[in-house]
């Protein structure tokens, strides 16, 4: 995605912290006369992402209102207007402009975006910060996240986890799970690398908007290829990459479904999954169901929609699929502290 044009900090974009953090902010009452003022304990560590992450909005919401979280919404430009993730109808707009074929443009968030929540953070009283972001050659997100944390008030720590959606967002619901019981730093960054296990796979309908993007990669052997070919990619490395073709949607399905058991079945460990969807909800929720009745494990999946900042570079009818790997924390319904 572009990162030549950084829009203005905070254009249409809703606040980036909830309101825990800002009633953290308020002051604290005075010491009574006489008495010693307490010294306020830090707080634990702060857990920080990106909107490519692909999280379940519900998820988000009720992490986000426990406190520790926050995610930088990712710039999407639609006929020159700047919109961030989550703001009203953007999905709507952005499923009529990619209907039409108008053209939609992504950047990464800005320096200052990262600036002002990492000192937001501090204020609050967290003692660090980890920030896991998408795949540095996707996007310049991660620079972005690091330029500003050289600068920060209290440590933070940029963690490039090499891979996209939902792949990123599992990486990011086991940091969450650490940070609330306590852990250092270092324990929270190491959760969140269960991301590196996680198998991606897509299938979208067309190359076309990923070659508009430059983010064709691999893939790009196959642009110019008949109509009735039905391209699945995968994450490899921080890259989009080729893996199959096939002719129909019915085929590009079943292949993720196969492909997904694969993985699952590679794994040795619990069936965990996320299904993404673009303009086809209910075909994802089929294929998340099958999912769950072939590994006897239907709590163990998640569906979201993809964010814009993914749908954009997709486009339309997109669906894909991210297995986990390796156990880690089961932090898709984490408790608060």
């Amino acid at each position: 995605m572009p990162t030549g044009s950084t829009p203005r900090d905070g254009a249409n974009q809703r606040p980036l912290t909830g309101w825990l953090d800002r009633v953290a902010l308020r002051r604290q009452p005075a010491a009574a006369a006489g008495e010693t003022p307490r010294r306020r304990e830090p707080r634990r560590v702060a857990v920080v992402t990106d909107s490519a992450a692909a999280l379940p909005e519900a998820w988000v919401r009720d992490a986000q209102a426990r406190g520790a979280f926050s995610v930088v919404p990712m710039p999407v430009m639609i006929d020159g207007d700047i919109f961030g993730e989550g703001v009203d109808e953007l999905q709507d707009q952005l499923h009529r402009a990619l209907a039409s074929g108008r053209p939609v443009q992504t950047s990464r968030p800005s320096p200052g975006q990262f600036t002002r929540l990492y000192g937001e953070l501090a204020a609050a009283g967290f003692a660090g910060v980890v920030s896991f972001h998408i795949s540095a050659s996707l996007s310049g997100t991660t620079d972005a996240a690091r330029l500003a944390a050289s600068s920060a008030a209290i440590p933070v720590e940029v963690v490039d986890l090499r891979t996209v959606g939902m792949a990123q967002g599992f990486g990011v619901q086991a940091a969450l799970a650490v940070a609330e019981a306590g852990g250092t730093m270092e324990a929270v960054a190491d959760a969140g690398r269960i991301a590196e296990t996680c198998s991606v796979y897509f299938y979208v309908p067309s190359l076309e908007q990923l070659r508009r993007g430059g983010r064709i990669g691999a893939a790009a052997s196959w642009f110019g290829t008949v109509l009735s070919i039905k391209p699945i990619l995968g994450i490899r490395d921080g890259l989009v990459v080729p893996v199959e073709r096939v002719r129909s949607v019915p085929r590009a399905v079943g292949r993720l479904e196969e492909l997904a058991m694969a993985a699952m079945d590679d794994a040795g460990a619990p069936p965990r999954w996320a299904v993404h969807h673009f303009g086809n909800q209910e075909l994802a929720q089929e294929l998340s169901i099958r999912l769950g009745l072939r590994t006897n494990a239907s709590g163990g999946g998640q569906l979201t929609s993809l964010p814009a900042v993914l749908a954009a570079h997709t486009g339309l009818g997109a669906l894909g699929v991210v297995t986990v790997g390796s156990s880690g924390p089961d932090s898709s319904s984490t408790p608060g502290p």
